[in-house]
């Protein structure tokens, strides 16, 4: 295994595409996921976020590009490589027959650095009984334990697909409060995808947005939130219906009233627009949920 350095990212993505048949699903994706960061992937339902991970994971194989992860090709990852990894797929697939000790158990015996004490906390603060048997369990229940068994060994990189989608809010609060303790830890990195902007702000550090099968945005998450603003304008004479601004998401037009969505507000574009336009300015400060649907003019 070709071991990163401390410094280099664990995940870079050059030019992913994933096509099946005639549906291109990933049509060049960029990403470079820095160690010891909390990424959330945010993108709609069917954005191919699901897709974008299996491929890091050498689930799917990519119709063209490059990825790495902790420093290896994807489809030909190490022992040692996969020993570091967690991960929850969107659907969890367990055997059912096993009660929850023994599935834990099973899945102990694959990982000398497994920690016990930790999956035995993680049942009982979830309320999961290890002698239940697995089949019966609510999809929640199963989504819980499956959250056990990729956090037992405690990986260097934890990957989860849509972690807390079978989740009631209360045990998704339970769960991102476990996630906040486990990633204090400045060596262990987290990329997980959803479209709950509301849990991806408990957590993240960073957030990149897929859409139509690309990432239109990867830094900081305080940086998004304080780059991307709402303006609304009132000038002195009606507006032209051809009235813009640089960098516009999205724009609302009436007479002399204006309201635009603006992905990079600069420190002069607030002035620039008074003075072209002789009108007042006033700037809103947006939520992440916000920001996402101006982001695909969904708002």
């Amino acid at each position: 295994m070709n071991e990163p350095s401390n410094d280099a990212p664990l995940i870079q993505v050059s030019g992913l595409m994933k096509n099946f048949g005639t549906a291109h699903v990933l049509r060049g994706v960029d990403l470079t996921i820095p160690r010891g960061s909390v990424t959330g992937l945010l993108g709609k339902n069917g954005s191919g976020k699901s897709t974008l991970l299996k491929c890091l994971l050498g689930l799917l194989k990519p119709s063209s590009g490059s990825a790495t992860i902790l420093g290896e090709e994807p489809w030909h990852l190490s022992a040692e490589a996969k020993a570091q990894l967690g991960y929850v797929a969107q659907e969890v697939s367990l055997y059912s027959w096993m009660r929850v000790r023994q599935i834990i158990e099973y899945t102990a015996a694959f990982y000398p650095t497994w920690n016990h004490d930790l999956s035995l906390e993680l049942a009982r603060r979830w309320e999961l009984p290890t002698e239940d048997r697995v089949g019966p369990m609510s999809q929640g229940q199963q989504q819980k334990l499956a959250l056990i068994l990729a956090l037992g060994h405690e990986p260097d990189l934890l990957i989860l697909d849509e972690p807390v989608a079978s989740l009631d809010p209360s045990a998704r609060r339970e769960f991102l409060s476990t996630l906040l303790e486990i990633t204090r830890d400045e060596n262990r990195t987290v990329l997980f995808s959803t479209h709950i902007t509301t849990d991806l702000e408990r957590v993240a550090d960073h957030v990149a947005v897929l859409k139509e099968g690309k990432i239109v945005y990867h830094d900081e998450l305080d940086d998004l939130k304080d780059s991307v603003k709402r303006l609304r304008l009132t000038s002195e004479t009606d507006l032209p219906a051809s009235f813009g601004v640089a960098n516009s998401l999205r724009a609302e037009i009436s007479g002399k009233h204006a309201m635009v969505a603006v992905a990079e507000v600069g420190p002069t574009l607030v002035e620039e627009i008074e003075s072209r336009w002789q009108a007042s300015v006033s700037v809103e400060d947006l939520s992440l949920e916000e920001i996402f649907l101006e982001m695909h003019g969904d708002a």
